[in-house]
């Protein structure tokens, strides 16, 4: 199967590499050719390092590189058997894109989108045969992460849904089905680990490294909050917590910093930028963490609390099943174990007083403990009733 991909990006090019790397034939198209030039120069460095790393030989890397075509026109894409298109995060857009596709692929042809957070339904909705249309979100970097989120819209067919998941599965990706809403399963589940993290900033509890420290080196997270942030890009990550928060009427578990809008306002976007929780100019030395054991599980258990939360939460408005709600947050963003799975080891009870304890505090409906952790927690009483 001929694939194509639309947008000549990180992550274009790395969904690209993955698709030409298990086999297939791709068309790559940019409606910018310099774009389109910066990716194949750096593919074809990747490729070549990966050859000097010894993960690749030399004739599959450049077997690789020749199966993939930097084209001109989507008109190239008329053989293709999916599209996966890969551009920027604007739904009028996409919708103009994906109207224009179907006029040039085949009818049997999928149509994906890889966007994190937008409604499938409505890129659908924009095609004369939106049950081709899926949602087809892959991690950044493509080609080093396993997750792959398969987001079937309303009007998508289980045929469809079939396909995509098999094809991406012969990738060697891992898929997990979610929902249409926003965020689908791993940036909707995701939001507490940067919001609650900036809230306990905000109120002066501890600082950027002291939060940092607590997370990785006594919750096993590979990254703390902040160092995320600035690998992430405080400007995109900014975007991807203010649309998620609209896209859900504004409930305040979503609702986005100040801290992280004046930062990416002022252009201190992280590791890219040189600036942004950190300064990562040579010779600066940023703060060390506080290392207080106590402190430190303070910032773990409040942040890990709000984060079980909402993978309860999507569990029980049926976003996804529970193995892949622990599979999307341990393959897609490397949390050390299942939330879920993390709430069973410590205790449904802690989480639920937990969650009641910050609610009784800040009267802020952000701490609404889920219903389904309080009905778990009954059950777990009455299985395992205290001594």
């Amino acid at each position: 199967m001929k694939i194509g991909v639309l947008g000549s990006g990180s992550m274009g090019s790395g969904i690209a590499q993955v698709a030409a790397t298990a086999g297939h034939e791709v068309f790559i198209y940019d409606n910018n050719p310099d774009a389109l030039q910066r990716a194949s120069d750096k593919l074809q460095k990747i490729l070549n390092r990966l050859v000097e790393k010894g993960r690749l030989d030399d004739p599959t890397a450049k077997a690789i590189f020749g199966r993939i075509y930097f084209i001109d026109s989507m008109f190239s894409y008329k053989d293709c058997g999916m599209i996966i298109e890969a551009i920027i995060e604007n739904l009028d857009i996409k919708k103009a894109v994906f109207e224009q596709l179907e006029d040039i692929v085949p009818e049997d042809c999928i149509l994906a989108t890889n966007t994190s957070s937008l409604s499938v339904a409505s890129i659908a909705a924009a095609c004369e045969q939106p049950s081709r249309v899926i949602g087809i979100h892959f991690f950044n970097p493509a080609p080093l992460m396993k997750l792959v989120e398969i987001i079937p819209a309303i009007q998508t067919s289980d045929e469809v849904v079939q396909r995509a998941k098999s094809l991406i599965d012969s990738w060697g990706k891992l898929t997990v089905q979610a929902k249409d809403t926003p965020g689908f399963i791993v940036n909707r589940i995701a939001r507490p680990f940067y919001g609650e993290a900036i809230r306990i900033l905000e109120e002066g509890i501890a600082d950027v490294p002291t939060i940092d420290w607590a997370m990785t080196e006594l919750g096993g997270f590979r990254m703390g909050p902040f160092t995320l942030m600035d690998y992430i890009g405080n400007d995109v990550n900014y975007i991807v917590t203010e649309t998620v928060f609209k896209a859900f009427y504004y409930d305040p578990r979503y609702k986005p910093s100040f801290t992280q809008k004046r930062l990416s306002e002022a252009g201190y976007h992280g590791r890219k930028a040189g600036k942004g929780y950190y300064d990562y100019a040579e010779g600066v030395q940023n703060p060390e963490a506080t290392k207080d054991p106590v402190l430190g599980e303070q910032i773990l258990w409040r942040i890990l609390v709000m984060l079980i939360n909402e993978a309860a939460d999507a569990l029980y408005l049926n976003i996804a099943n529970r193995q892949d709600i622990d599979t999307a947050m341990t393959k897609g963003v490397n949390y050390p174990k299942g939330l879920l799975k993390w709430a069973d080891e410590k205790g449904i009870q802690h989480c639920v007083d937990t969650m009641d304890r910050l609610h009784n505090e800040y009267l802020e409906d952000r701490y609404r403990c889920s219903p389904l952790l309080r009905k778990m927690a009954r059950e777990e009483q009455i299985f395992f009733p205290q001594a």
